[in-house]
């Protein structure tokens, strides 16, 4: 076969993609105008959120109190068709009240096994910080495998499988720092601002009144998993992968790339971090319509996937520069392709 012949059946297969891609952005639409009927403001947080579902990834998510992160998962549950569940993290909660244990069954002299909220396909995890570290290790094997183990028995969990968790960023007292290797299990950390002065009166006056929004169900289950599906199909360019792989290894090694970061950061990105750029930036393809990966589609999910993966030194703490703003320079400084 000739390279024209090549890049004909490569363009093709593109075009392809994109109508697909297409067809999956018009229902992501109607998704997000549907949790728009309960969800004032906030369409940036939205289209995070479904970027990480279309992904199959999980989700930290950092704000103060009260900006309707329960409400946006059990908006997106009921759209979405699936189940879900809200676990208060606690310091006195223990890790079988999140996986199940086993009981003792009186009747049959038996032992039986009762699961616990984790057999959920959305599970919202709120103030995860306010647990100790081996509830929160709990979560690890579930996020990562997609399984749990109960006293030597492995139970698989039903797909589609997102956990959100939260944390408060303003209150530090009778909290527990999540462990680096949880941290690096959530694909995308967003952050939740509060709204503007012009959405906080239509907030007001949507929850003042006797008025009942009830959002429709737009898709089920096995849609769902047939979307993430899809977007590993997305194309990506291998002139993409080497961005990435750029961004990524300037978080390691600036000086290669002539970034006076050498005191700020002290441990770079992992490689899961080059795996979510591109998987994310993949869903963002396909919210926009597209069969392939542009540059674009990078920065605009890199500070998402990108800001808890990075550690910085105490001097970047004192100096006030945190994770977003080393990256704006990494992708200033690294060429698009």
């Amino acid at each position: 076969m000739s390279n024209d012949e090549k890049f004909t059946t490569s363009d093709e297969k593109i075009q392809e993609l994109t109508e697909i891609s297409q067809k999956y952005s018009k229902i992501i639409s109607n998704v997000m105008l549907e949790t728009q009927k309960n969800i004032i403001g906030q369409e940036d947080i939205i289209k995070k959120i479904l970027i990480s579902i279309i992904s199959d990834g999980h989700v930290l998510l950092e704000s103060v109190p009260g900006l309707a992160k329960t409400l946006m998962i059990k908006t997106m549950a009921d759209i979405f068709s699936v189940n879900n569940v809200r676990i208060q993290f606690t310091p006195d909660l223990l890790p079988a009240d999140i996986l199940g244990t086993k009981i003792y069954k009186n009747n049959s002299n038996t032992f039986e096994i009762q699961k616990g909220p984790i057999f959920h396909n959305f599970v919202l995890a709120d103030e995860i910080n306010r647990a100790p570290p081996k509830v929160q290790s709990a979560l690890l094997e579930s996020m990562q495998e997609k399984q749990v183990s109960i006293h030597g028995e492995t139970f698989q969990l039903e797909k589609p499988f997102l956990v959100l968790a939260t944390q408060n960023p303003i209150e530090n007292e009778g909290t527990y720092k999540l462990p680096e290797a949880q941290v690096d299990r959530f694909a995308l950390k967003i952050l939740i601002k509060y709204p503007s002065k012009e959405e906080e009166i239509k907030i007001i006056e949507k929850n003042t009144t006797d008025t009942i929004t009830k959002v429709e169900p737009i898709l089920k289950s096995n849609e769902i998993l047939q979307m993430q599906e899809f977007n590993s199909k997305i194309y990506a360019d291998n002139i993409i992968l080497k961005y990435v792989a750029s961004i990524i290894d300037a978080t390691r090694n600036p000086d290669n790339y002539e970034l006076d970061l050498k005191n700020i950061i002290e441990f770079g990105a992992s490689p899961r971090a080059s795996i979510w750029l591109i998987k994310a930036a993949k869903a963002n393809a396909m919210i926009n319509g597209r069969g392939y990966v542009i540059p674009e589609d990078i920065k605009e999910v890199a500070h998402d996937v990108l800001r808890h993966r990075l550690i910085l030194t105490f001097e970047a703490e004192a100096d006030e520069i945190n994770s977003d703003k080393v990256i704006d320079i990494i992708l200033d400084k690294i060429p698009s392709p």
